[in-house]
């Protein structure tokens, strides 16, 4: 069952960066209060579920530095250096990509310059971030099956002879 909701939660985490790193619409600052309160509750049924030991949380990382990174000032180098040490679980290219869609919803808001984009990337290019801009939402992670030894000792099996197994040899 946690391998199950751990899958879950990496797909929609996928889907819904995806959406966001695509669609300009949705790059502002009303839409990242709006993901960390619907993450907030995914985590919150986790917890109450008792699966918070699933790993299905840390799968929404990205999308939670995402929806905080909508949510920062972008103004001065002290905001960039707040960004750079944050969005350990985004790539360069994803910050870079989410700060040029950053479309303003009031007039209190500004749009970001290309000046504290070229900071940014200035900060983080000695990181070595894969290439992607997009996370494959098709990514499966490993099934695993615990292994639960019987009770049953070997020498106590007996193999009826209608099995046909009379190459087998008990040792």
């Amino acid at each position: 069952i946690q391998q199950v909701f751990k899958q879950l939660f990496y797909m929609i985490n996928a889907v819904a960066l995806n959406n966001l790193l695509l669609r300009k619409d949705v790059c502002s600052w009303s839409t990242g209060m709006q993901l960390r309160f619907n993450i907030s509750q995914l985590e919150e049924w986790l917890h109450g579920k008792n699966l918070q030991q699933s790993g299905a949380a840390q799968t929404l990382e990205p999308l939670i530095q995402a929806a905080q990174l909508l949510q920062l000032k972008k103004k001065t180098s002290e905001d960039a250096e707040a960004i750079c040490s944050l969005c350990t679980a985004l790539t360069t290219q994803q910050i870079v990509k989410i700060l040029n869609l950053y479309t303003p919803v009031n007039e209190f808001e500004e749009r970001v310059t290309v000046a504290f984009i070229r900071n940014i990337q200035k900060q983080l290019q000695e990181r070595n971030d894969p290439p992607q801009l997009l996370l494959d939402f098709k990514h499966t992670f490993p099934v695993l099956f615990p292994f639960n030894p019987s009770a049953i000792t070997m020498d106590s099996i007996h193999l009826p002879a209608s099995l046909n197994l009379d190459f087998l040899n008990k040792v």
